[in-house]
């Protein structure tokens, strides 16, 4: 496979849209008292980018994801990024990060799924993206969604399927629990992030939708545990502004180093049945009680 180094001069508009993006994540992260290494990484990408006299966009035509992965600084995670950024004109992350991210609208790119829908699978599942959706139509949440039956869900999840696969272009790692932390592992950023919200140490960001006013109210944690980075904020769904619970419902995102799963999870104070009272991660109710001996 040739290298970057060898490529000719091209169109520039790509390389310095996503450059600017990749720098953008190390500084928004850096003050949200991320890892400095991961800081780094998307800063040293970006000044590759900037720097690449190919326009990325025809390099990853030609090359695909592996050839992103010979631009110094850009291993597989940050490709996965350019990816994304090259064939939706979106980094949901960055969005997320920012406070602009808006799920509906995305699941709206999904064939069959409307505004409407869109804004029940958001408040229902708590998930605001399409890698997120796929795991829960995978476990069979979806069909909880008011008017997805069966039928339905299996249309939506196939469609996921196809668009995600024109994103990753390499095989698919199927959603299942054993890629994602464990039960306890999420239970413990979850205490960490609430521990730290009520102690004022972290900072905060001023989320898009439900925010009228434009305030810095939504606490973000970023933290590296056993080859996991995890990103945690409080749920701004309408379903949790509604029903009073912006400040228990934590969803926490989480992306593996190693095999590049990224997805995510909500945690609750359960209001009923034997864990009533106690916190537990959504769609792994069963893995919580063994935990608790419940």
């Amino acid at each position: 496979m040739r290298g970057v180094e060898h490529v000719p001069v091209t169109s520039q508009s790509d390389n310095q849209t996503i450059a600017e993006r990749l720098r953008e994540m190390a500084a928004l992260i850096e003050a949200q008292g991320a890892n400095p290494f991961r800081v780094g990484a998307y800063r040293k990408a970006g000044d590759a980018i900037a720097g690449l006299r190919e326009d990325v966009r025809e390099f990853f035509e030609e090359q695909g994801a592996t050839g992103l992965e010979t631009i110094p600084g850009v291993g597989k995670g940050i490709a996965s990024a350019i990816i994304e950024m090259l064939t939706t004109g979106r980094w949901i992350q960055l969005q997320r990060l920012r406070g602009t991210v808006d799920p509906c609208a995305l699941f709206q790119t999904i064939p069959g799924v409307g505004e409407d829908l869109a804004e029940r699978i958001h408040d229902v599942l708590a998930v605001d993206t399409l890698e997120a959706l796929e795991a829960a139509a995978h476990e069979g949440r979806l069909e909880s969604v008011p008017g997805v039956g069966p039928r339905r869900a299996a249309a939506i999840s196939a469609s996921l399927t196809s668009m995600l696969d024109r994103v990753r272009r390499r095989p698919r790692l199927a959603p299942a629990t054993r890629d994602e932390p464990s039960v306890e592992l999420l239970l413990e950023i979850d205490r960490a992030y609430r521990d730290q919200t009520a102690n004022g140490k972290l900072p905060t960001i001023a989320p898009k939708r439900f925010n009228p006013e434009g305030k810095r109210w939504l606490p973000i944690l970023h933290a590296d545990r056993n080859g996991w980075h995890f990103t945690a904020l409080f749920s701004n769904t309408q379903r949790a502004h509604e029903l009073g619970m912006t400040h228990d419902w934590v969803v926490i995102y989480f992306y593996d180093s190693e095999h590049h799963v990224e997805s995510q999870r909500t945690v609750v104070t359960e209001t009923r049945g034997p864990m009533v009272g106690q916190r537990t991660v959504r769609g792994r109710e069963r893995e919580c009680r063994e935990v608790r001996g419940v």
